[in-house]
């Protein structure tokens, strides 16, 4: 993926400009239908240690699950911790990483929040407006909102997530008895498409395979 990021910005900014420039590209999100035959999915994750990101992106064909590319691209934290601000810390270290990718994924997921986010504008915002590409952020916990009636105990039930009046997202259970996931727009993609292919992503585990195979590959020695 030689031509990505699309476009860009700074990231060496104070909180309250990064903030700005969440606001000022939430605009930018569209929800718009997803390719209609997915064949492969990246999953993006980032670990950090001491002051190293190591950003990994593994790619997954659809429906096997199996890994036809990967790439991984380690630097220096370029951003503090800063709640709602985790693509400024992490994106840096994932744009290099996505350029060494072989071939274009159809979609990207990613270990974090779309929409579901106090300005509407988390990582997997962040990734698919600058890379224009198709993007879905599910998370492990819930950053705004709450979810909207009771969720089943069986695999593929869901219920919506609702901050203030808006759903921003979708309770998944992606395994029977097991905590949900939290998955939300991030780019090119309706909440409904981004649920249903999360869950066709989750074959055996509450991880979809392909954040979970990109976990994996971000914790890997040097």
């Amino acid at each position: 993926m030689q031509d990505v990021p699309a476009r860009s910005h700074d990231w060496n900014v104070s909180t309250d400009e990064a903030k700005r420039i969440q606001r000022r590209l939430a605009s930018e999100v569209a929800e718009t239908a997803l390719p209609n035959d997915v064949e492969t999915v990246a999953g993006v994750d980032v670990s950090v240690r001491d002051d190293r990101a190591q950003a990994a992106v593994s790619v997954l064909r659809m429906p096997e699950m199996s890994v036809t590319d990967e790439a991984v691209h380690r630097c220096e934290v370029p951003f503090p911790y800063v709640p709602g601000l985790l693509s400024f810390r992490e994106m840096p270290a994932v744009l290099p990483a996505l350029q060494q990718l072989d071939t274009a994924p159809d979609v990207f997921v990613t270990d974090s929040h779309g929409v579901a986010h106090p300005r509407r504008f988390g990582l997997a915002c962040h990734l698919g407006v600058l890379c224009d590409v198709p993007a879905i952020g599910v998370a492990k916990s819930i950053l705004v909102g709450a979810p909207q009636g009771e969720l089943g105990a069986q695999k593929g039930h869901r219920v919506p997530l609702v901050d203030d009046g808006e759903t921003v997202g979708t309770v998944l259970r992606t395994r029977t008895d097991v905590n949900p996931v939290y998955v939300s727009v991030g780019h090119q993609c309706t909440l409904d498409a981004a649920a249903d292919l999360m869950l066709d992503c989750s074959p055996r585990y509450k991880i979809p395979e392909p954040t979970r195979q990109a976990h994996k590959l971000s914790r890997t020695e040097e």
